[in-house]
């Protein structure tokens, strides 16, 4: 049965007629130019005045070229999702290039949420209709003080199995993992937990690998780099410049298992991934293979992918050279900083996007569906426009609900555009978003230039997390741009067509379930398969909640649920009453199927 239903209603008509419609036909463009700007920056208007500070003196340090991820997450329970920013520091003794504004101190930064909404009634349940967004910076009242030091990257998730989501934050130093009290406040755990690693940590990702109810902690180390080693590199015609990944060697990764008592083991080494790694930018956990349990693709910069394939025994094997997913369709080792796993071609497999240097073009992975990828970025429209740029952030995400999974990717260069060098810009490796539109499977078509004056700006774009920040039933994409502000794409697509949003928890207290793959059943005979999860990306925290595109389907035959836990169940009969609000699943409420 569905236990609950909370949400927002969109701009279905609620009386069983069909929303305004898209023009999905690959012949006429993207068909949507009468749609306005698709994402609108609304991160100024709504209290979200942040300026990432990356420490650059002129000596060129590798980590100011590295973050920031971002973090969606609703720490307080109130149904929104408020935002964790982590901040830089100064590096070295020098005198800092780049200056915060006025009134802006050094330190990550939380905001709650305050949507403003109205609520309507529904028959089934009840609905919030879409209001006013305002973010209030709370972070010294939630005790976050202490979250300091050089922020590179953000993953949330309940560890501790008490209802409430906590922070885990990788640094350039010592990570930190904060606990949420449930009271509003979080308590520094990190020494008691065992995971204060020291190392260079970029992505940190949360998932149940030994299916034993609590979330276990993937974190992934990038190079073997202290300022005290520090070397000078230089630019082809003579000036400093950033160094590649190759001058110093990668840090080994961490696994640690969750012991269910509030502390963490490290069982890299037990688990099989000590002899393999790094250095790693971007970590994607998903089912690859379709067994049940939960696999992990590591991206690595300028090295061999890992592709860890659990054996279902509390062991990995590393199966990425084997499985086409290592390296690039000519056989080179690749640039690769974002990854997001999902299923653009809705045929049950995950597949892969990873984003890359200029000059590389990021890589669409496409799975058989037995866990054999090819390489098809050309094929399907991915790679020619991608190569100009470096991508970090990616995430699949479907900006109209239609039913099929585009692409956003976030850029910005790693080493100087010398014409740009000047007084005005002394970080010159600026670029363009990019937004890529799946054309019904078939492939994808460049809409950057449709997408917005967000999508115009020329910034050194890093974190992207995607999630429904609004609550009206699209996804939303957070930003963090280097030494630069931080942006809040506000869809405005999305609405015009129906959707089914899903929250997903288990246990008591409920806590929110990543990992688990949803395929909804649409009355139009489209079965569309998402999954939970909140790592991806880049060094980021998306929304963990899913939000399906139904099109101009009015009714939803039934979801099917495959949890971590190996348990399968069948939800059925979602109407028109329904749809465009969220539903919460309860995990052991609904029925086995047949």
């Amino acid at each position: 049965m569905v236990v609950a239903v909370t949400g927002l209603a969109g701009c279905g008509t609620g009386d069983g007629g069909s929303s305004p419609q898209l023009d999905t036909t690959a012949e006429t463009g993207s068909g949507l130019d009468s749609a306005g700007e698709w994402f609108v920056d609304e991160a100024s208007t709504t209290g979200l005045d942040f300026v990432h500070f990356n420490g650059m003196s002129g000596q060129f340090y590798q980590p100011e070229i590295m973050g920031p991820g971002v973090g969606l997450l609703d720490f307080d329970n109130d149904g929104d999702l408020d935002i964790y920013l982590v901040q830089g520091e100064m590096l070295g003794d020098g005198v800092p290039t780049l200056l915060l504004p006025d009134g802006q101190t050094l330190g990550d930064r939380l905001y709650r949420n305050d949507l403003i909404t109205e609520t309507v009634t529904a028959t089934v349940g009840s609905r919030e209709g879409s209001g006013a967004l305002r973010f209030v910076d709370v972070t010294d009242e939630a005790g976050l003080a202490s979250a300091r030091g050089y922020g590179i990257g953000v993953a949330t998730a309940d560890y501790d199995n008490d209802g409430w989501v906590d922070l885990y934050l990788t640094r350039f130093g010592p990570n930190q993992l904060f606990r949420n009290l449930g009271d509003g406040t979080f308590a520094d755990v990190s020494s008691e937990t065992g995971t204060d690693d020291p190392s260079w940590g970029v992505p940190a990702t949360f998932f149940d690998y030994d299916r034993d109810g609590w979330l276990d902690l993937f974190v992934g180390n990038y190079l073997n780099y202290t300022l005290e080693t520090h070397r000078s590199c230089y630019f082809r015609a003579g000036p400093l410049d950033y160094c590649p990944p190759e001058v110093s060697p990668p840090q080994p990764n961490l696994l640690y298992r969750n012991r269910g008592d509030g502390t963490f083991v490290d069982v890299t080494a037990a688990a099989g991934m000590g002899r393999e790694f790094g250095p790693a930018l971007g970590a994607a956990t998903a089912d690859y293979n379709n067994d049940g349990w939960l696999d992990l693709f590591v991206a690595n910069d300028q090295r061999e992918n890992q592709l860890w394939i659990n054996q279902r025994d509390g062991t990995f094997q590393n199966v990425a050279l084997l499985w086409g997913v290592a390296l690039g369709a000519t056989g080179e080792a690749k640039a690769d900083m974002g990854v997001d796993a999902g299923d653009y071609d809705n045929d049950g497999d995950e597949d892969v996007f990873v984003t890359e240097l200029t000059g590389q073009g990021s890589t669409l992975f496409v799975n058989d569906g037995t866990g054999l990828f090819e390489d098809r970025s050309a094929s399907l429209g991915v790679r020619g426009p991608s190569l100009p740029h470096t991508g970090f952030g990616a995430g699949w995400l479907d900006i109209d609900n239609d039913g099929w999974l585009d692409i956003v990717a976030v850029n910005g260069f790693v080493t100087q555009r010398l014409d740009a060098v000047g007084t005005d810009d002394p970080f010159p490796l600026k670029a363009r978003n990019q937004l890529f539109r799946n054309l019904s499977g078939s492939g994808f078509e460049d809409v950057t230039d449709d997408a917005g004056a967000g999508f115009s700006l020329l910034e050194v774009s890093r974190g992207a997390a995607l999630g429904d920040i609004d609550n009206d039933g699209d996804t939303d994409v957070l930003i963090g741009n280097a030494a630069g502000r931080v942006r809040l794409m506000i869809n405005q697509l999305g609405s015009r067509n129906h959707w089914l949003g899903l929250r997903l928890v288990s246990g008591e207290p409920p806590r929110e379930i990543v990992g688990a793959r949803v395929a909804v059943a649409r009355e139009d005979g489209v079965t569309v398969w998402r999954r939970t999860r909140a790592d991806g990306s880049y060094a980021s925290a998306h929304d963990p909640r899913v939000t399906v595109g139904l099109g101009d389907a009015v009714a939803v035959e039934h979801v099917r649920v495959i949890w971590p836990s190996g348990r399968v169940e069948v939800w059925s009969e979602w109407s028109v009453t329904d749809i465009d609000s969220y539903t919460t699943l309860v995990e052991g409420s609904g029925r086995s199927p047949e």
